[in-house]
C-alpha cells in the first residue's frame, strides 16, 4: 500500500477483525501471524491499494495470491506448531510461506515458475524469512520425498485428485490440505495420516488456479 506503514498496519488489523475473526478463524496464533505479515509486500505495486481486499489478486505468470481468508483457513486446518517442517506446493509470491514462518515452521516451498520462485526467495529474505523458508523451482506435485516425512503439506493450487506422491510423504498424525476438483472449482480437502490409513474430509468449496505437474493437470 502506498499510504505508509501505519496505514498498512491499520488495514491488516481491519482484515483480521472483519475477514478472519468475524468469520470462523479461531486460532489466535494464525490470527497473530496474519496481523504481522505485510501482505502489501507480496502483491505487485499496482495492486497494493487492494492488498487487504477480501479476494485473491493476480501476481503474474497466470497465478494469484489467495484471498486472506483462504490463507488463514488453510493454515488453521493444517494444524502445525512451532518447529514443524512444512512442504508448500505453489510458492506464488511467498505470502503463505511467510505466514507459516511466522508460526515458527520451517518451510520448503516448491514453485514451478522459476521467475516467481526467484522473486519470492528474494522477497522473503528481505523481509527476514529467508532462514525459515527454502524456495525451490520445480514440480511441486511430486513433493520432496528425500526430505519426508513432512509435519504438514499445503497445496496452493487445484488438483484433479489427491496426488499419491504427496499423501505418502505425510508424517503420522499429520495433515495435507489441498484443493481437489475441476479446473474451475474445487473442494478444500484435509487428509490426515493415521497408521496405515489416510482419512479425508471436505471443508467446503473453493477456487484455485490449476496444479500443473505430474501429480496435477
Amino acid at each position: 500500500m502506498d499510504e505508509g506503514p501505519a496505514r498498512a498496519s491499520e488495514a491488516r488489523a481491519r482484515m483480521v477483525a472483519t475477514q478472519l475473526r468475524a468469520r470462523d478463524i479461531h486460532d489466535e496464533r494464525v490470527l497473530a501471524a496474519m496481523a504481522t505479515v505485510p501482505r502489501e509486500a507480496f502483491v505487485p505495486e499496482h495492486e497494493r491499494a487492494a492488498a487487504y481486499a477480501d479476494n485473491p489478486l493476480p501476481i503474474g505468470g497466470g497465478q494469484t495470491i489467495s484471498q486472506p481468508y483462504i490463507v488463514a483457513r488453510m493454515t488453521e486446518l493444517l494444524g502445525v506448531t512451532s518447529g514443524d517442517r512444512v512442504l508448500e506446493v505453489g510458492t506464488g509470491s511467498g505470502y503463505q510461506a511467510a505466514v507459516l514462518a511466522e508460526l515458527g515452521c520451517r518451510v520448503t516451498s516448491i514453485e514451478r515458475d522459476a521467475e516467481l520462485a526467484a522473486s519470492a526467495r528474494t522477497r522473503l529474505a528481505a523481509l527476514g524469512y529467508g532462514e525459515r523458508v527454502d524456495v525451490r523451482a520445480g514440480d511441486g506435485s511430486l513433493g520432496v520425498p528425500e526430505d519426508a516425512p513432512w509435519d504438514g503439506i499445503i497445496v496452493a493450487a487445484g488438483a484433479p485428485g489427491i496426488p499419491m506422491t504427496l499423501r505418502e510423504q505425510l508424517g503420522e498424525g499429520r495433515r495435507l490440505v489441498i484443493p481437489v476438483g475441476s479446473r474451475r472449482e474445487q473442494e478444500l480437502m484435509v487428509v490426515e495420516h493415521r497408521g496405515s490409513e489416510w482419512i479425508e474430509r471436505s471443508e467446503g468449496g473453493c477456487v484455485f488456479v490449476p496444479l500443473v505437474g505430474e501429480g496435477g493437470w
